[in-house]
């Protein structure tokens, strides 16, 4: 895919997170650079409802802009590090969706997949407890290289880590991907608290019946991908 190509993409992305609710005037998707694999894109400091194409930047390694002055998030080193941690990712959302924060914050609350179009949590996602770095007194926003590389270390080998207080970040081979499994992960916590009020044992998937709901679902990626597009 070409720069230009995917810049458009990230723009469509950025809309159709606000439309699916895991993003507000907060949060952000970002793209390993196509052509450099130590860069990536990200919008400039903007609400994601309003990124178009020309909003995207280019980072280098360094976090900082490539070429550019105008404004950057504050927690562009969540990607960054990210991507210098994982060859494999190509795309990570990070959000403050609402259904996902109680499962950071609650002592024993898990995040598991109750549903076969999440299968992508399987036994659940990794957690980050920013106190660990950074002591009780942080704004808890990914601010600095140290705790962009602290939570890359709690992600680990996971799709998702939880960020107590925060948010989470999911993390694909995608953009198209990474934009599902964030909307999902949202849906899949607003479910998973429904069923715990109903009193009774909940029935998760197995991590093999996850995996294979994940990789069937990867297959029918464009259908939703298109819908949601054309919504946004």
């Amino acid at each position: 895919m070409s720069i230009e190509a995917l810049k458009a993409e990230l723009a469509t992305a950025n809309r159709i997170l606000f439309r699916n609710g895991v993003v507000d005037a907060f949060g952000h998707v970002s793209a390993r650079h196509p052509e450099k694999p130590d860069h990536y894109l990200l919008a400039r400091n903007m609400a994601p409802a309003n990124v178009t194409a020309e909003d995207i930047m280019v980072f280098g390694p360094d976090h900082e802009p490539v070429g550019d002055e105008r404004r950057p998030y504050l927690e562009r080193f969540i990607h960054g590090e990210i991507f210098r941690a994982r060859p494999d990712v190509q795309a990570v959302v990070h959000s403050h969706s609402p259904a996902v924060i109680p499962f950071g914050v609650v002592a024993g609350a898990k995040l598991r997949p109750v549903f076969h179009m999440c299968g992508f949590l399987g036994a659940g996602p990794a957690h980050f407890e920013i106190r660990d770095v950074r002591g009780p007194g942080s704004d808890l926003l990914i601010r600095d290289r140290e705790l962009g590389e602290a939570l890359a270390r709690s992600l680990g080998t996971a799709e998702a880590v939880l960020m107590r207080g925060h948010g989470s970040t999911v993390v694909a081979d995608s953009v198209r991907l990474a934009v599902y499994r964030a909307i999902y992960a949202e849906v899949n916590a607003r479910l998973q608290c429904q069923a715990i009020t109903m009193g009774g044992e909940i029935t998760f998937l197995t991590e093999q019946e996850a995996a294979a709901a994940a990789a069937t679902n990867k297959g029918q990626l464009a259908r939703a991908w298109d819908m949601w597009a054309s919504q946004a």
